[in-house]
């Protein structure tokens, strides 16, 4: 089953590319690695999750806002390589969590992530990753989530 058919077997689809909110590009390649810009828990330019985890939001719903990010990083990948099926795995995924002051599960809110990477990309999917609480993100979202997907060759 192809990547682009796992998303689908999932029940998931994936969003219209998320439009950066300043000075950057949602993507950068080079060679065969594209780097993804942060993604926040957004769909259709409107944020569904803000505040800070173990606070304002529960470490659950946390792990469901890094789930919606994830998508979001996702549709910036296939933006650029033209489909999900470009990818030959995924190398490394910093998330960042807006913690409340003594929050200490990061790992458990950034698997939402991590655990979808792996649902979709099998082996393929296992990552390198940081887990990084901190004070304040953009746009008061709880979540935001950087990639390093290696593709295949452009011959392929």
């Amino acid at each position: 089953m192809s990547f682009e058919q796992r998303v689908t077997s999932l029940g998931l689809t994936l969003p219209v590319p998320p439009q950066p909110v300043a000075t950057y590009v949602p993507s950068v390649r080079v060679g065969d690695l594209l780097f993804i810009s942060g993604v926040v828990p957004s769909r259709d330019g409107q944020i569904v999750f803000q505040g800070k985890v173990g606070r304002d939001l529960s470490k659950e719903e946390g792990y469901e806002a890094a789930k919606i990010s994830l998508l979001n990083a996702l549709a910036n990948v296939r933006q650029a390589a033209g489909s999900l099926d470009q990818v030959k795995r995924i190398v490394k995924m910093t998330g960042y969590v807006a913690s409340h002051e003594g929050f200490k599960e990061q790992p458990y809110v950034i698997n939402g992530a991590s655990d979808l990477l792996v649902a979709i990309f099998g082996e393929a999917g296992r990552h390198a990753r940081a887990a990084v609480g901190v004070a304040e993100l953009p746009l008061g979202v709880p979540v935001e989530l950087e990639l390093i997907v290696q593709l295949l060759p452009d011959d392929s």
